[in-house]
């Protein structure tokens, strides 16, 4: 049951050092950690260092919907790892983002997220994880 990972693999369009600071800086985070098409931006509140915290509130209609997490460990620019704390996550959620230098404007962003309740959730953060790393992607390459 909670042994179910996913994992997204993305081609972004910008240098690796641009694309793993974007994750790291709030103004920036807010404006691609957006799971579904037309969401209103979420209010973003971060301390980015390991064993910092980070607040995500996600807006969907009526409801806010925080997320939180603590970094577990920053690598610049190669690794990211936090735990994701949600109302549909279990305990041991955790995301690792692994960045590669592709050329000097294409780096490549694998994404793995471990532990969800049951398969559905993870087929509903499999949309959500993508369609960020798609908004991020748009944001750097200046479409959004």
């Amino acid at each position: 049951m909670t042994d179910i990972t996913l994992k997204i693999d993305k081609i972004i369009h910008a240098p690796i050092k641009k694309v793993f600071d974007a994750w790291l800086n709030p103004t920036i985070l807010a404006k691609f950690m957006i799971p579904m098409p037309d969401m209103p931006t979420p209010d973003v509140e971060n301390d980015a260092r390991e064993g910092g915290t980070f607040t995500i509130i996600m807006h969907v209609g009526e409801d806010n919907l925080p997320h939180t997490g603590e970094y577990l460990e920053i690598k610049r620019p190669q690794k990211l790892v936090f735990t994701w704390v949600s109302h549909r996550s279990v305990d041991g959620s955790v995301v690792t983002l692994n960045f590669t230098k592709i050329d000097d404007n294409r780096t490549h962003v694998a994404l793995s997220h471990v532990k969800f309740v049951d398969e559905e959730a993870r087929k509903d953060h499999e949309a959500g994880w993508g369609h960020i790393l798609d908004t991020l992607n748009e944001l750097m390459e200046g479409t959004r």
